[in-house]
């Protein structure tokens, strides 16, 4: 088929299964990457130009394109990422698309500066406050009006005369970049010897070929100084580093530590930051003058022309997976594109994906090991409580050899732990008269209390109402008990025992990431002595006079059936632990569990978290699950659970026969209802080499279309049941 140059086909940033063709006019250039505007309908919207039409139709039909934007071509590595992306999750290209391209405004060229300077002319009237303004720009630099009136402490009006009198003259700036470029030689540290052998084991893969290294080290190892200085290997070769963080949470203390190495802060991607902030970002990132970003899961779709480093620190986090929209680990995504992109790829982790793990033993990853603390501080001694012999009294969640700890820990002026990954004051709360309990009215989950707020709330839609004093059910007047610990309860437990620490509670729903980050300081610097915790406090801080750390149920994770729960079981409770006696302090864990003997507790008290892997690794062969084989979940939603029920019994009786490819389901999810819809899953098996999603998308397409209510959402890869 003959092209025509004037006939292009556009991906727009909308959920489209393809591009479009569209008419270029005369006097436009364009090419595959361009970004420009559309008609689509009755809106323009933003597109890319994907190359030839695949179809031709006739020149009269097509629309022009509106509009070329003046930025640079988005590179060949990252129209390719889209498209893989699209393939393997199954989602609509254009809605991939729209994950690269933001709002209009990061694609306007940036607003330069009016700055002021010195014209040589003296004013016809000097005061006090003219001369202040004159005395500033007396280096015969140009200075921004905001920055001349901080300087001279004047008004506008006073520099607006001056202007007048012809004594100053109004110019334009170019736009300051968001961030200065980092200077690899800024503070380069003296790594020890571990931490020297594992760099050099990373600088050995190839910087103009793609390699992933698994960099595996125990807490408080000094992970984060090795891959800083292959981010400064890269800076040097005049590349672009992208570092990925699980919480927005974390990113204060590490961009210290960024600050503290390179002389600059990084750029940030993450919720927190404002649109205008985001675009300033997208803008320098694709015409190359941000070298470096500190962001979240997205930020692997920044439009980087010059990428050479990826590193996902924390990679086994649960927080990679996106879960709405596209449905992605960014640990796939980011390997992807380091491999279009050329670049290396960095793992980071002191409990390694199982995954991961499996990708270094088959030498498919560098295993790059740091198996001893920095500054050889100790790892934390663990020991087990037994619940049924060494419990608290009943209505109590400290066991006393925890609780005597903890005083030991506050009398000598140190730091301690207590972790419930729980958030709220109770899990339930029923009626003792008639037996009614809370459930959210549009989900199959339990409402739990927050008494601090003096509300119950569902934590998977947000729903909530006043707490009560009488039965709504049953109408009897103080008859509501709450059943179980939340993270609230057991902060009023420790108030109670320890009346006069310094105790601070944190948990993601207690206030904005900001206070956050202010909370977490405030903890480094030792103004708080008793941390009453969630999940939260697990990722990456570094707290010098921490030593004892107290986990209230480190069964927790273990009671849902999840074929990851060991796996996920052992990450938390090793990062948690690892929070102990990260300095010149001993440190000590206690982990207060039903299940002593369980092989995750085993482990965590024999340090030998190779039998762990070695098990679990084991586990998942026999049973052909991820990393030795493949899952994609299917999950059904409608607002009558008949209709939902319905349709995946005729899905499933749609599947075309595939060797080695098993179904399982319909069945209601573990969470059967979640805002009002319900949920049945369909789950499909096979071995790893298959092409599931494939497999996935000529089932949908060859099945009954979607239509009222009812919705499929499919998970390639899925990290839970739920």
């Amino acid at each position: 088929m003959e092209h025509r140059p004037d006939i292009v086909a556009v991906m727009v940033g909308v959920a489209v299964e393809g591009p479009y063709s569209y008419r270029v006019p005369v006097g436009m250039t364009v090419g595959r990457g361009s970004i420009v505007s559309v008609p689509l309908g009755p809106c323009l919207v933003l597109g890319v130009v994907w190359g030839p039409p695949k179809d031709m139709v006739a020149h009269n039909r097509l629309r022009d394109i509106a509009m070329a934007y003046e930025v640079p071509l988005l590179s060949e590595e990252l129209l390719k990422l889209v498209e893989w992306v699209a393939r393997y999750t199954l989602a609509p290209p254009g809605q991939v698309l729209r994950a690269v391209l933001r709002s209009t405004e990061a694609l306007d060229a940036p607003k330069p500066i009016t700055a002021f300077r010195r014209t040589g002319q003296e004013p016809d009237k000097l005061t006090p406050t003219r001369l202040r303004v004159l005395d500033a720009l007396m280096d015969d630099m140009a200075w921004p009006k905001p920055a001349l009136i901080a300087a001279s402490g004047v008004s506008a009006s006073v520099i607006e005369g001056l202007e007048r009198a012809g004594a100053i003259e109004r110019i334009e700036l170019p736009a300051p970049p968001i961030v200065d470029p980092p200077d690899p030689e800024a503070s380069v540290v003296t790594l020890s010897e571990g931490q020297q052998k594992a760099l050099g084991e990373i600088l050995a893969l190839d910087p103009q070929r793609f390699g992933v290294a698994l960099l595996d080290g125990v807490t408080g190892g000094g992970k984060t100084e090795v891959f800083f200085e292959v981010v400064a290997d890269t800076l040097r070769a005049s590349r672009q580093a992208l570092i990925l963080l699980p919480e927005i949470a974390l990113t204060n203390s590490f961009i210290n530590r960024f600050i503290t190495r390179f002389g600059t802060r990084p750029a940030e991607w993450h919720s927190d930051m404002t649109p205008v902030q985001r675009a300033k970002v997208w803008r320098g990132v694709l015409d190359g003058t941000v070298r470096a970003v500190v962001g979240a899961r997205s930020a692997l779709f920044l439009p980087f022309r010059e990428l050479g480093i990826l590193v996902l620190d924390e990679e086994h986090d649960g927080a990679y997976k996106q879960a709405d929209g596209i449905t992605y680990h960014a640990r796939d995504i980011a390997v992807m594109r380091a491999h279009l992109s050329n670049a290396r790829v960095i793992l980071s982790s002191a409990t390694p994906s199982v995954e991961t793990r499996n990708n270094a033993n088959s030498g498919r990853y560098a295993h790059v090991l740091l198996t001893s603390r920095y500054a050889e501080a100790a790892m934390p001694n663990i020991t087990t409580i037994d619940m049924r012999v060494d419990g608290p009294e009943k209505g109590a969640w400290i066991a006393p050899l925890l609780a005597r700890e903890v005083l030991g820990a506050l009398d000598r002026g140190e730091q301690a732990l207590l972790f419930l990954n729980r958030r709220g004051y109770a899990p339930l709360t029923l009626c003792r008269s008639c037996g009614h309990q809370y459930q959210c009215p549009d989900c199959s989950a339990w409402m739990v209390e927050h008494r601090f707020r003096g509300v119950l709330m569902c934590h998977h839609c947000g729903h909530e109402v006043r707490a009560l004093t009488v039965c709504s059910a049953c109408g009897k007047a103080d008859a509501l008990v709450a059943v179980g610990p939340g993270i609230e309860r057991v902060a009023e437990e420790a108030a109670a025992q320890f009346p006069d620490a310094r105790r601070v509670i944190l948990s993601s729903d207690m206030g904005s990431n900001a206070e956050l980050r202010e909370r977490l300081s405030e903890i480094e610097r030792g103004e708080f002595d008793l941390i009453i915790g969630t999940q939260l406090v697990s990722k990456g801080h570094h707290f010098e006079k921490l030593t004892v750390v107290g986990v209230l149920d480190a069964d927790l994770g273990l009671a849902h059936g999840d074929p990851r729960a060991a796996e996920k079981t052992f990450q938390i409770l090793t990062q948690v632990a690892g929070r102990a006696g990260r300095a010149s302090r001993s440190g000590k864990a206690f982990l207060q569990t039903y299940h002593p003997d369980h092989a995750v507790m085993r482990a965590m008290v024999s340090g030998d978290r190779e039998a762990f892997y070695a098990h679990e690794l084991a586990a998942r062969a026999a049973g052909g699950l991820p990393p030795f084989g493949r899952l994609a979940a299917l999950i059904v939603t409608a607002n009558e659970h008949d209709v939902a029920m319905g349709f995946a019994k005729k899905l499933l009786s749609a599947a075309p026969m595939a060797e080695g490819v098993r179904l399982f389901g319909p069945a209601d999810a573990p969470i059967a209802m979640v805002r009002g819809r319900h949920r049945v899953r369909l789950l499909a098996q096979s071995g790893k080499d298959f092409d599931l999603s494939g497999y996935v998308r000529f089932w949908l397409d060859s099945a009954d279309k979607v239509a009222g209510n009812l919705r499929v959402q499919v998970d390639i890869d899925p990290m839970s049941f739920m």
